[in-house]
């Protein structure tokens, strides 16, 4: 996955991989290659929730691998969460915490879980106090970017973190961090909104399973009225997926 420059969603690269394993295990060996090549500043990230990720939690904490990584010079942030207390079944900091952040090395001080104690745009705005304070400045300057990897999913119905359609979260160009309510979801979400994602080295989207195919080949062909397909990155965007969601997108 080489840098790039100015990539949204029709001009990203497509990886495709066998399967959800195969994917995993691809972002696992190019995340250690980013943060080992990071030598400015910390090596920010920002995880998704799900089935994808999961697996690659299991594999970033395996003793081989967690040996390699630089982990006391990586700051966690998140993409999205569920505004649940972190002991939630349906909080991503809780699965993302038993599988990875409990078993390696990583300083509490370098772990940033979205806020659940407020409102949601109490806690909203509580975070992106957190992502300044890392980021050392109050706006966003070009050419500097907030995040080194943004990691995404995506919905059934096009949602990516928790930019969810037709929700006033998807005009939000000011705020680095919003709150959102679900039309067809569980749970008030707290999100990095396009802006905070825009400023980024890298956004990777992981994907797998027949079901997400046709939604894959939407986003691809930029169908606007999916909000993934409003996703863009300073640096490049990639798909990564495995065969059964690339579908004919893999033959193209």
């Amino acid at each position: 996955m080489r840098q790039m420059s100015g990539h949204d969603v029709t001009s990203a690269r497509l990886v495709v991989l066998e399967d959800g394993e195969a994917v995993a295990r691809k972002m696992a060996q190019w995340l250690l290659d980013q943060a080992l090549a990071k030598k400015d500043g910390p090596f920010v990230v920002a995880l998704s929730g799900g089935s994808t990720p999961k697996r690659l939690f299991k594999i970033m904490a395996e003793p081989a691998y967690a040996a390699q990584f630089p982990w006391r010079r990586t700051q966690i942030f998140f993409g999205d969460d569920r505004h649940v207390p972190f002991t939630h079944e349906d909080s991503n900091f809780r699965m993302t915490s038993e599988i990875l952040i409990d078993q390696v090395d990583l300083p509490p001080e370098n772990v940033h879980p979205i806020p659940a104690d407020g409102t949601p745009e109490h806690d909203a705005a509580l975070y992106q106090a957190a992502l300044v304070d890392v980021y050392g400045s109050h706006h966003l300057i070009p050419g500097r970017p907030l995040f080194d990897v943004v990691m995404l999913g995506m919905g059934p119905d096009g949602h990516t973190a928790s930019l969810f359609p037709r929700q006033p979260i998807l005009q939000e160009r000011e705020k680095w961090v919003a709150a959102c309510t679900p039309d067809n979801a569980p749970h008030d979400r707290v999100s990095l909104t396009y802006t905070a994602i825009h400023s980024s080295r890298a956004v990777v989207f992981l994907i797998e399973g027949a079901g997400k195919a046709e939604m894959l080949a939407r986003v691809r062909a930029g169908d606007a009225s999916l909000p993934s397909s409003h996703i863009t990155s300073e640096g490049e965007v990639v798909f990564l997926t495995d065969k059964a969601a690339a579908g004919d997108l893999a033959n193209g």
